[in-house]
């Protein structure tokens, strides 16, 4: 039976080398906050319960995790070190059995089976305290492993505190462990601030699990890009780096040709399906792409279901929409959130389209606008086509039928209905509706004054 703990993720820190007033956690590792990707570790994780003790901007924090409505808060009042950060929760993980997984909310880049290798090595070894460490060539800034002759881990030793010959030891603490919940309290309520931080720090508790003779192990990450934690905004972009070759990789492994893969971005929750092409200078999240798609370059995909054989055009952005099958759009056209487009349609160059719905076969080829509108099989909207859709105080509905055809330069004057089969000359203002298979025209009188340009140019 698979070890099932309790997920205790430390997210209260301030992150004072972000230089910024947003907390730490918050900043956005390939299109979300870094402690969503712990916590969809997490979610992913065999687990009895999931907390997260917050401090420096905890409300902005807890409101930023709203799509986990399964974990739980707990408050740091003051941010005194990792050992009271974990002391925060002890009120209601004392109450609980077992073992307690601690990850830092600043870890974005843990992958599932690493994780799952601790909890087995904790279970299998019978381990009071299990923790992660890897090996830097250069591991300033982090707290050193410190063996014995038998290589048995003996305690961890804070940079600040470490002596010249402890800081050339380049095996450090990743800051990931597993406890024993009754032990790791009990080892807690001895912990000091004696220290030059003034701090209460967990790898103390180590060391007295240790002198009490508790066992203490070692689990060894081969992969040190995976316990990178985010202190300044260097590290923040080393962590994106990383995370984007490992999703991108993922995907090309899976048939999706990547062009220009260095510098096309996907996060981790999108779905791409086989021969799908991207090319590059793409940005795609959250976003579901159908088989033998393509997305031209600079393009960005956000938040969308895009069926099979889909072109998205050079420069194009898709905003929470919906696309059928065989379905082309762009370049550089705008589909804002609420577009739903059947198959085969076409939305061409610098069209926008704003909460609507085109059925098979309809087309805007260019330089439109249409938004709040129902648009029908097989309708032909002309260049320059825009639906005057708000007021001033209200947004109204245009309704354009089947096999309707729109004139270059015509305006709907929302609301209004335009009946199957009707045409609309060009440059057309349409008030009222207009029955099925007729003929609106809506223009001022031409007048021509002959020789008058001449004239009022000389005059210039």
């Amino acid at each position: 039976m698979s070890l099932t703990p309790h997920i205790l993720i430390l997210a209260a820190g301030k992150g004072k080398r972000m230089k910024s007033d947003l907390p730490k956690v918050l900043h956005e590792v390939l299109f979300q906050p870094m402690i969503h990707h712990v916590l969809d570790l997490a979610s992913a994780l065999p687990h009895s319960s999931v907390s997260v003790v917050v401090g420096h901007g905890g409300e902005e924090v807890k409101g930023a995790c709203g799509g986990y409505p399964l974990v739980q808060f707990v408050d740091q009042k003051e941010q005194r070190g990792t050992a009271d950060a974990v002391k925060s929760a002890e009120t209601f993980l004392s109450k609980q059995s077992g073992s307690v997984l601690v990850l830092s909310g600043d870890v974005p880049l843990l992958r599932k089976e690493s994780i799952q290798k601790l909890l087995d090595s904790h279970e299998k070894q019978n381990a009071v305290c299990s923790l992660v460490s890897t090996r830097l060539q250069n591991p300033k800034g982090y707290g050193r492993i410190l063996r014995d002759s038998s290589e048995a881990v003996y305690g961890i030793r804070e940079e600040a505190d470490a002596s010249e010959s402890e800081k050339k030891i380049p095996e450090v603490n990743a800051g990931i462990y597993c406890f024993e919940i009754k032990e790791l309290f009990n080892a807690l309520s001895k912990v000091s601030n004696q220290n030059r931080q003034g701090e209460f720090y967990l790898t103390d508790a180590i060391e007295i699990l240790v002198r009490e003779k508790k066992k203490v192990i070692g689990v060894l990450f081969e992969d040190s890009e995976e316990t990178l934690g985010i202190n300044d905004r260097i590290a923040l972009a080393q962590a994106e780096k990383v995370l984007q070759k490992r999703v991108n990789q993922f995907h090309m492994e899976n048939g999706v040709t990547l062009q220009g893969s260095d510098d096309i971005w996907i996060d981790t929750h999108s779905e791409i399906a086989s021969d799908v092409v991207i090319e590059s200078g793409c940005r795609i999240f959250k976003s579901k792409i159908g088989g033998a798609s393509r997305i031209e370059a600079q393009s960005r995909v956000q938040e969308s279901v895009l069926g099979s054989r889909v072109k998205i055009k050079q420069g194009s952005v898709i905003e929470e929409s919906k696309i059928g099958h065989e379905t082309t759009v762009g370049p550089y056209a705008h589909l804002r959130p609420g577009s739903i487009l059947g198959s085969q349609v076409k939305i061409g160059n610098f069209v926008e389209v704003k909460k609507s719905s085109f059925k098979d076969g309809a087309k805007a080829s260019h330089l439109s606008y249409i938004g709040d509108a129902e648009i029908g099989k097989d309708v032909n909207l002309g260049c320059g086509f825009i639906t005057c859709n708000y007021d001033g105080v209200k947004k109204h509905k245009t309704v354009i039928e089947d096999g309707v055809f729109v004139g270059s330069d015509s305006q709907m004057i929302a609301p209004v209905t335009l009946g199957a089969g009707s045409y609309v000359a060009s440059g057309t203002t349409v008030t009222r509706d207009v029955p099925p298979e007729s003929l609106v025209i809506s223009r001022g009188k031409q007048v021509t004054k002959l020789g008058y340009a001449k004239k009022f140019l000389k005059k210039k």
